[in-house]
């Protein structure tokens, strides 16, 4: 088992046995120092016990230095001592605290240098995150203009197709007033048909009276039977033209009619092109909203990370001004009990 292995199962029995925090700190601060030989530190009692917070692993170390060095004033005060064990013992103390406090100082450049580059690095990602931030306001900018300009490119297309279903129901509107003329025409062909029909008869009859009366009114009659007949063909004429002209007429109305349906045939295919690709304009818009939302709220965590630096960075400020010890005058290497508490009192 190795060295970290035994320390963290160490702490977790402590955990066990100590319900309270600052109690906890203070059984793993002697854990380190007189099982281990490790000097033991604000930041390595937290990284340990993970408890509470920082403000105390940063008290109970000061705490445990004071109980230390008090122990060791009374130990090495002791009238049955000599001088030179007394000496030696109160510069071991003095080297043993200089120790701790260069490591302490140490760590606490390495943690500040540490918490120096993850601030920038999330001065950086905020940076980032905020022009691309800008640049996606931008795009949903220009997708909104070109939504606008499609939206008003269909209005155009839906009134230009509402513009030729009027006139194809203006064109077929006027092709069934000239079905309705045709009609009326072929009444009057009938019409005329059944008084050529009548005036025969007549005729007929006319002749066989004029044949039983006289040779003479045969002439009469054969000339009026010349006339009917004359009048049958020009009817017969009229006719056929009526005949020709509905035939061009409803040939012009169907091609006209094909032409419209083409032409609505292909406003209708641009308007759903339009309309499909309004659709994909919109979705387009959606992604770049949904991209906006992440970006935000990437930065939301990059401040927010910010913050815990900062104040991660205050509170190891105030551990450096809790773990630097005062400087002592030159020339007084053993300074005087009074002074020396006033010392400790200041320093963790």
């Amino acid at each position: 088992m190795s060295t970290e292995t035994e320390i963290l199962a160490e702490v977790e029995a402590l955990k066990a046995k100590f319900s309270d925090t600052r109690a906890l700190y203070r059984e793993a601060c002697a854990l380190l120092f007189f099982r281990f030989g490790i000097t033991p530190t604000a930041n390595k009692l937290y990284q340990y016990v993970r408890r509470g917070s920082m403000n105390v692993p940063t008290e109970e170390v000061g705490k445990f230095w004071d109980d230390l060095r008090h122990r060791a004033r009374v130990d090495i005060q002791h009238p049955d001592l000599p001088d030179p064990i007394k000496a030696a013992a109160a510069e071991a103390i003095a080297t043993l605290w200089s120790q701790a406090t260069e490591a302490a100082r140490g760590e606490l450049a390495a943690a500040r240098l540490e918490l120096q580059a993850e601030a920038e690095q999330a001065r950086q990602a905020q940076a980032t995150a905020e022009h691309a931030v800008l640049e996606a306001q931008q795009a949903g900018e220009q997708t909104r203009g070109q939504l606008t300009q499609m939206e008003e490119r269909v209005r155009q297309l839906q009134a230009e197709l509402e513009a030729e279903r009027r006139g194809h129901a203006g064109t077929r509107a006027r092709v069934e007033q000239m079905q309705i003329q045709l009609e009326e025409a072929g009444r009057q062909q009938k019409a005329l048909q059944d008084g050529f029909a009548a005036e025969l008869a007549k005729a007929r009859e006319a002749v066989e009276a004029a044949n039983e009366r006289a040779a003479g009114a045969e002439r009469r009659a054969l000339k009026e039977i010349d006339q009917e007949r004359q009048a049958r063909a020009r009817a017969d004429a009229a006719a056929e033209a009526a005949r020709q002209k509905l035939a061009d007429v409803e040939s012009a109305a169907r091609e006209q009619a094909v032409q419209h349906a083409a032409k609505a045939t292909r406003l209708e295919i641009d308007a759903n092109q339009a309309k499909l690709a309004l659709d994909a304009a919109v979705q387009a818009r959606d992604g770049l909203i949904r991209q906006v939302d992440q970006l935000q709220q990437q930065l939301v965590d990059g401040q927010q990370a910010v913050s815990r630096h900062q104040a991660e960075a205050q509170t190891l400020r105030a551990m450096v001004e809790l773990l630097t010890p005062p400087l002592a005058p030159e020339g007084n290497k053993t300074p005087r009990r009074g002074s020396r508490r006033k010392a400790d009192s200041g320093v963790p």
